[in-house]
């Protein structure tokens, strides 16, 4: 498991090394900073620039400029560099507050900074004091109007480095509500990287997308190449988690050359880290290695202790995939020393999850279980459900290929857990939405509907009035209200008709998914709710069915040969069901089936032709024949032999668990229940959630089918 620099959170910045850089290093982005410093400096009237400058300033004038810049381009590499080494850095901020004047921006921007460290070094006490330095600024202050800024940063970065991801996101929730035109730019983007790092992190890819797009824009508009490519660095991985891997290999090769041409040890360690990460899919392992090990060179170059445990772990994640379990563990063992030595949960996580993976491997199963257990518990407590869910599936994914297929299966239907739930958020959030756009467009009606109103009023009036000039054309004046009335109403009838099929036509959208065309969640839980009976549960049979290796063809076809995949695959759904039974796209790659039958063998035969139908020929997408299969569980509802039925969620659950088991062993296939063995409910459900064991102890009856093999399908 790879994991991104913890700095990026915990600043809002690219992780930072010590402050005795390699000789030379500033020199390297020399002129870049020139440019950067005038706009990031020009605001406070600092000119800390470029040699050109100082040829315009006089002697008095030269001496005040070269302190001035000193200051600033002193207070710029203590945002790149202070992270690393955050006590030292926190003495020498301090040194620089009391040299700046008592109520300057730059002296908030010091403060802000100094917050930051304390945060990543878990200091309360000092935290609170720089803290307390905010909140009793200067009434007189210019700078005074940051205060709620630099107030909203500090917290957020406190939350997110004692675990607490969600609060941290509902603090920065209130940057929407601040005007980025009069903000303090370093301080509005740091504040908007951290929010993006912290949004990816609790599973909210396109609100990350959102916050790190608006921090690149600003940080363009500052002139700030660095800046720049460290929100780059995180916006590739939000588009990494987001199954997007062109796209994030395109943002990293742009954060590349961006920090090349404005270079430091640890920005170019942080990119090359991302670019193993993006990489790590690819068939040829060449670009995932050179950006594991360059990443491990300027680590060390940058004499970062945490960087190089870091770097260790992901490094070990690399040897994982090449299937190199002793040196993965030696290389895991080293990052959990240096972590555990610089109490570095987030490192410590990573270190502790790949040695449990490498044990795996060695088939040292119990004990590399524990560790990977406890890397997943970790991760829990710090709210970071993207992570847990990827440690349980990659943990599902070791346990196969060691052959613990009950161990798999439960890893497997816990990450499905997990996914589930981060999609329910997101398809609430998008709900949500939906409706406040609607109500934005029922309000426009409303208006346009009080206009079409006050003009019909005005008209009124303009007749009373013709009425009080012109009695001899009363009877006219009358007619003319009368008509205008009448035209009125059925104006009114004509839009209220148009919002009612608007509505449905809304109402339908939101029920179908837009690229298969199938019923969505939200409409099988409509429609589930309206066929289950409250006492007796769902009756049916209900079929889950996953498309097998359904990210490898992304992968090696493109996203669009994906899509191609997923159309052609619900078509052959209904090509074999009925019109009243219920298919649903329940998911990324996985489709959830309904049907009112409850005889088993019924079921059996409808699994078979589905597993037929889907692999029986591979897809055609332009010039590509794309082969595809997939993995099936499913169960009948009266539960024989005792006639238990459960709830729609549970049944569920108990579809997922034999489609999970059908992908343990082997793939294209379908697992059936057939019976299970328990005379109430609560033993039922005791024997789901242990199946593998149950049906070799004969607790649990499956039935077990295979898909068109592979000679067949060519």
């Amino acid at each position: 498991m790879f994991r991104t620099p913890r700095t990026l959170a915990a600043t809002a910045q690219p992780p930072i090394a010590p402050a005795r850089f390699p000789q030379g290093w500033w020199q390297w982005g020399r002129w870049g900073r020139c440019s950067l410093l005038a706009a990031v400096l020009g605001s406070v009237g600092l000119l800390a620039g470029c040699p050109a400058r100082e040829t315009a300033v006089g002697p008095a004038a030269g001496a005040s400029a070269s302190l001035d810049r000193a200051m600033a381009l002193e207070l710029e590499q203590q945002e790149r560099i202070g992270v690393a080494q955050a006590q030292e850095h926190v003495r020498q901020l301090l040194d620089l507050e009391a040299r700046l004047p008592a109520d300057s921006a730059e002296r908030m921007e010091a403060v802000s900074q100094r917050a930051a460290l304390l945060s990543q070094i878990r200091d309360r006490t000092g935290h609170e004091a720089a803290v307390e330095t905010l909140k009793t600024w200067p009434a007189s202050s210019p700078a005074r109007a940051q205060v709620p800024l630099a107030l909203m940063l500090a917290k957020a970065q406190w939350l997110k480095n004692n675990g607490q991801l969600g609060a941290g996101i509902r603090v920065l929730s209130a940057l929407s509500d601040l005007d980025p035109a009069a903000a303090e730019r370093r301080m509005m983007f740091r504040a908007l990287l951290l929010q993006g790092y912290l949004q990816s992190d609790y599973g909210e890819v396109d609100a990350s997308a959102e916050s790190l797009g608006k921090a690149i824009e600003l940080a363009r508009a500052m002139g700030s190449t660095w800046r720049a490519a460290s929100a780059q660095i995180t916006l590739a991985f939000s588009y990494f988690r987001a199954q997007q891997a062109d796209h994030a290999k395109r943002i990293v090769a742009e954060a590349l050359e961006a920090a090349k041409r404005d270079p430091d040890p640890v920005l170019l360690y942080s990119v090359y880290t991302m670019m193993a990460i993006v990489h790590s899919q690819d068939a040829d392992s060449a670009l995932n290695k050179l950006g594991s090990e360059q990443a491990l060179r300027y680590a060390q170059e940058a004499q970062s202790r945490y960087l190089e445990a870091l770097a260790l772990g992901n490094l070990a994640d690399f040897e994982l995939r090449q299937e190199n379990y002793s040196r993965a563990l030696d290389l895991s063992q080293r990052a959990n020393v240096l972590a555990q030595d610089l109490r570095d949960i987030h490192t410590e996580i990573l270190a502790r999850h790949n040695m449990g993976i490498a044990k795996i491997g060695m088939r040292r199963l119990e004990e590399g279980k524990r560790d990977v257990l406890q890397a997943i518990t970790m991760d829990a407590q710090r709210e970071a459900s993207s992570y847990t869910a990827e440690s349980w599936l990659e943990l599902g994914r070791y346990l196969e290929k060691a052959d613990d297929i009950a161990g798999a299966v439960d890893a497997f239907h816990r990450s499905r857990q997990l996914f589930d739930a981060v999609l329910r958020d997101e398809t609430r959030k998008a709900m949500l939405e939906a409706q406040a756009r609607f109500e934005d467009q029922q309000r426009q009606r409303e208006i346009q509907l009080l206009n079409q109103d006050n003009s019909l009023k005005a008209e009124q009036i303009r007749n009373r009035d013709l009425q009080l000039k012109l009695w001899a054309e009363v009877g006219v004046g009358v007619l003319l209200s009368g008509a205008l009335l009448a035209l009125a109403y059925r104006r009114v009838r004509r839009t209220n008709a148009a919002l009612a099929q608007t509505n449905e036509s809304l109402r339908v959208q939101s029920e179908r998914d837009p690229l298969t065309g199938l019923a969505n969640r939200r409409h099988f839980q409509k429609d589930v709710a309206a066929r289950c009976d409250a006492q007796q549960g769902l009756r049916g049979s209900l079929f889950l069915v996953d498309i097998d290796h359904f990210k490898r063809i992304n992968d090696q076809w493109g996203h669009a040969a994906g899509d191609s995949v997923l159309v052609e695959v619900a078509r052959r759904l209904r090509s074999v069901l009925r019109e009243q039974d219920l298919v649903v796209r329940w998911g990324g790659e996985e489709f959830l089936i309904l049907v009112r039958s409850e005889n088993t063998e019924d079921a059996r035969l409808l699994a078979q032709r589905l597993l037929d139908q889907i692999g029986g020929m591979p897809v055609n997408h332009g010039p590509l024949s794309i082969p595809i299969s997939a993995s099936i569980g499913f169960a009948s509802f009266p539960m024989a032999p005792s006639g238990l039925t459960l709830e729609w969620e549970r049944a569920v659950d108990m579809a997922d668990t034999v489609m999970y088991m059908s992908k343990a062993h082997g793939r294209n296939k379908a697992y059936g229940v057939a019976a299970i063995h328990a005379g109430t409910r609560e033993e039922l459900l005791t024997l789901a959630g242990r199946m593998e064991s149950a049906w070799h102890q004969g607790q649990v009856n499956l039935i077990s089918l295979l898909g068109p093999q592979m000679e067949e399908r060519s």
